[in-house]
């Protein structure tokens, strides 16, 4: 690959996929940056472990420390001005009579995305990572395959680009989300995502499970405890 080619921007929340997401990144490109959002989330805790978590990863591996690059983090506090979830105001997290989840924040990948492609593009970095997933979910249709090959399509149309959105979990779920992170980092890498990351909506970080930190009840982790229980049942292959 060219050195534009082998250039990414990874979409880093601080949670298990996003993590997962840069460990991939960085094992597969030469340049690496990476960039977050603060939308109000109701789990805002998860930006205050990305710097830590950046960190550890480049001390783990010195291989991966000389493609980590620049971190920046976008204030949208108005799209969680503008959006009725559990995410960003305070109503129970359950489903919706339209059957998606109170968890979801309508056009939040579209916008994240959108930016990440800006941001890409103004950098000069050729690919754009995301955790988005459609096989293991909470009912997001901005996670699904089709809603972002359509927006790769508009915005390379748009800004007259090549970029390319990749989305290495889409077809796996949390029990491979956690083996795909052993494959590239081994129990170290594991170790750091279960110790230090951070997907629970409810943003408790007083419990540490055997999974990670979380309130244990919340979709994301209920989600998470079911694939650590599956990951840790089976020799890593």
């Amino acid at each position: 690959m060219s050195n534009a080619d082998s250039s990414a921007l990874v979409v880093f929340s601080g949670g298990q996929d996003s993590v997962t997401c840069l460990a991939w990144a960085l094992n597969r490109f030469d340049r690496v940056e990476t960039i977050g959002f603060h939308y109000g989330q109701r789990h805002e805790i998860e930006l205050k472990v990305r710097a830590p978590l950046r960190a550890q990863i480049a001390d783990a591996f010195p291989a991966w420390a000389p493609r980590l690059g620049p971190d920046r983090i976008i204030d949208l506090a108005v799209l969680g001005e503008m959006s009725l979830s559990a995410l960003t105001s305070d109503i129970d997290i359950g489903m919706r009579d339209d059957g998606l989840p109170t968890t979801f924040v309508p056009g939040r990948n579209l916008i994240f995305l959108t930016l990440a492609a800006i941001v890409a593009y103004q950098r000069g970095l050729k690919h754009v990572v995301t955790g988005v997933c459609e096989t293991d979910y909470s009912g997001y249709p901005d996670c699904r395959d089709d809603t972002i090959k359509a927006l790769q399509a508009a915005l390379n149309l748009g800004m007259a680009s090549r970029i390319v959105l990749d989305t290495p979990l889409m077809w796996i779920d949390k029990e491979a989300t956690w083996r795909l992170a052993y494959n590239l980092g081994g129990d170290t890498l594991v170790e750091i995502i279960r110790t230090e990351s951070h997907s629970c909506y409810q943003g408790d970080r007083t419990q540490l499970y055997e999974w990670g930190y979380g309130c244990g009840s919340c979709p994301a982790c209920e989600l998470r405890a079911v694939g650590w229980r599956n990951y840790s049942g089976r020799p890593p292959t």
